[in-house]
């Protein structure tokens, strides 16, 4: 630290109590000045060869016959003055930058200038100012933060301006030349140590980090930290990266962990001008500056202290930016009133579809319709696989709120395109956790929930646990079989041509799928008809039997008792031809099917009768 000796003769002022100070000399003193609590016995002499205001202050008193002197305004208070008197004494100050500014603000209060005596203090201190204060990394934060304190003074005489200046100068230096204390605020081991005073002992392979400075500055109030990182930004030579990693250290030293610390009544307005402060110095390229977990946290603390709406919209347009760096933990926002689900799912919808705008303007073109091959598509689809996965996820999460509207849940599987979502398991898990909390949604409902999933894309596992899923409507349930059967046919087709041909691998189109299906749909037909026959055949005798739903394999099979009536809905639907009108087994052959956790009966196990399908 840097510091400056004024003077040359003993420290002769002496104390009595707290609130008396006096001189020892043999001469009497012959003015008294008050400053706060603190009387000053002085001599007029030495005060009034260096203070203009002093000899227009002493003039005054004379002409009212007194010999005190009020001053309760004095900068600094009384240990300003006294710097102020030991200097007019010539006795020895040490000035460094703990005090500088208060001695700076108590000169120019008692206009010691160089019109009244050559070598006054106010020079003295703008030379060490200027000459050692500001070329010093530690020396100026320390004196920017004793500014605070001697607000509007430290203002008007520039000297927070000069330290914002020097501070945000040396920030854009190249780090290999940093030769002062870029650990200022952590504890070093000796080998780390950088000295002052352009003295070295850093080791030649030492790695001085671009944001180096980020803690030292940590200190400060958040207003003197705003006015420097704007006068940083306008450098125009620091990286977003550093800056949001700046402001991301800033955010966790100051904003506390506990939810009641955020919004207690105490620190309530200091934690809304603090999150307010940052989202206004984010980086306009906010895609590479801050993660999507900060920008997320920060959206968290701006909602429970009730930041300005502008400052949310700003973060939720920058979280949808990135939200393919997002995992679900950090979307599970808590909901204010009057929201009575657990989680803010309106918020999260807003963020996913800003993002799914973005990501189609970015390409001028619809995401599904480009083409493969290119390198922006292969980026493009990798970040919305991403966001397909993490909604799927946040629907898992909030599908056990019972408050949770079908609505809601609709609305957010469906933000999202169907290229974000190739393999509909996440969403199968997420549709069976809604049905198994919510066992009192109606049968329209439930349709509509499960017309979310395609299930010709589930995996084979998911579809076998969707094919015992008692939550599941029939309809789904008949798909899911239908499905697999046409699934294995194709696996048993393409397995034969590779055996025909094994020097090039086999895949299936989707037009073959589509023959596979139908020649399925010819075969299932014949089986119909001979099922037909022999339920009418047991309906004679009064009974049905159970042997076929025992020993099938097949779905057909499987679905052996069920009603005449269902079956011709179902192979039409699987000739393309289904009837929309009933609410259990109408829907798309592609509707969804998912993937149920528990509750389920075995996969060969018989269902419970439904003789109605309207």
């Amino acid at each position: 630290m840097k510091f400056m000796k004024l003077g040359s003769k003993p420290d002769a002022l002496q104390a009595k109590g707290k609130s008396i100070r006096y001189v020892s000399s043999e001469l009497a003193t012959d003015v008294i000045i008050n400053v706060g609590e603190v009387k000053f016995y002085l001599h007029k002499f030495p005060l009034l060869s260096k203070s203009n205001r002093l000899q227009k202050l002493v003039s005054k008193a004379i002409e009212e016959n007194s010999d005190e002197i009020d001053m309760v305004d004095f900068p600094g208070g009384s240990k300003a003055f006294e710097i102020c008197a030991k200097f007019c004494y010539g006795m020895t100050v040490t000035l460094n930058a703990y005090n500088v500014v208060t001695a700076r603000c108590a000169a120019e209060y008692l206009e010691m200038t160089e019109d009244v005596d050559r070598g006054n203090l106010v020079f003295k201190i703008e030379v060490f100012l200027n000459s050692s204060i500001f070329r010093t990394w530690k020396d100026s934060i320390i004196v920017l933060q004793t500014t605070k304190s001697l607000m509007p003074w430290s203002e008007d005489l520039k000297i927070v301006g000069r330290c914002i200046d020097s501070i945000a100068s040396k920030t854009s230096l190249d780090p290999a030349n940093i030769t002062w204390s870029y650990t200022y605020n952590r504890k070093l081991t000796e080998p780390d140590k950088i000295i002052e005073d352009n003295m070295t002992f850093r080791r030649k392979n030492e790695y001085v980090p671009m944001d180096w400075w980020v803690e030292d500055i940590c200190e400060l109030d958040v207003d003197l930290y705003r006015r420097l990182m704007i006068a940083v930004k306008s450098k125009g030579r620091m990286d977003g990266p550093v800056i949001g990693e700046a402001l991301k250290t800033y955010a966790v030293r100051w904003l506390p962990d506990s939810v009641d610390a955020l919004v207690s009544d105490t620190h309530a307005w200091r934690n809304k001008s603090l999150v307010e402060t940052i989202v206004s110095l984010l980086p306009s390229d906010k895609v590479d500056s801050c993660s999507c977990s900060f920008l997320l946290k920060l959206l968290k603390v701006a909602i429970l202290v009730g930041a300005d709406e502008s400052s949310r919209e700003d973060l939720v347009r920058s979280i949808s930016l990135k939200l393919h760096e997002a995992f679900v933990n950090d979307l599970l926002i808590p909901a204010r009133s009057p929201q009575i689900t657990i989680y803010d799912v309106e918020l999260v919808n807003c963020i996913v579809s800003q993002y799914v705008v973005h990501e189609k303007g970015n390409r001028n073109v619809d995401v599904e319709k480009i083409e493969k091959g290119s390198d922006n598509f292969s980026l493009g689809h990798g970040s919305l696989l991403n966001v397909g996965k993490l909604v799927d996820g946040y629907l898992a999460e909030i599908a056990c709120d019972p408050k949770l509207s079908v609505s809601s849940f609709v609305d957010l599987s469906q933000s999202i395109p169907e290229s974000a979502r190739p393999i509909h398991d996440g969403l199968y898990q997420a549709i069976d956790i809604y049905l198994k909390e919510h066992p009192s949604l109606t049968k329209a409902d439930r349709k509509r929930i499960c017309g979310l999933m395609d299930v010709k894309k589930l995996t084979m596992d998911a579809s076998m646990h969707a094919a015992q899923n008692e939550r599941l409507p029939l309809r789904v349930v008949v798909q899911v079989l239908f499905f697999e059967q046409v699934r294995s046919a194709s696996s048993v087709q393409s397995l034969s041509n590779n055996q025909l041909d094994p020097s090039r691998p086999r895949i299936i189109t989707d037009e073959e799928c589509q023959k596979t299906v139908a020649e399925n749909c010819k075969s299932l037909r014949k089986q119909m008809s001979q099922l037909k026959i022999k339920d009418e055949e047991l309906r004679q005798n009064g009974k049905l039997s159970k042997k076929n739903s025992k020993n099938s394999r097949s779905g057909v099979q499987l679905l052996s008792s069920r009603s005449r009536r269902m079956f011709d809905k179902l192979w039409l639907v699987g000739k393309g031809q289904g009837d929309n009108r009933s609410s259990e087994t109408s829907g798309s052959s592609q509707s969804p099917t998912l993937l149920a956790p528990g509750d389920t009966k075995s996969f060969g196990s018989p269902r419970r009768r439904r003789h109605s399908i309207s």
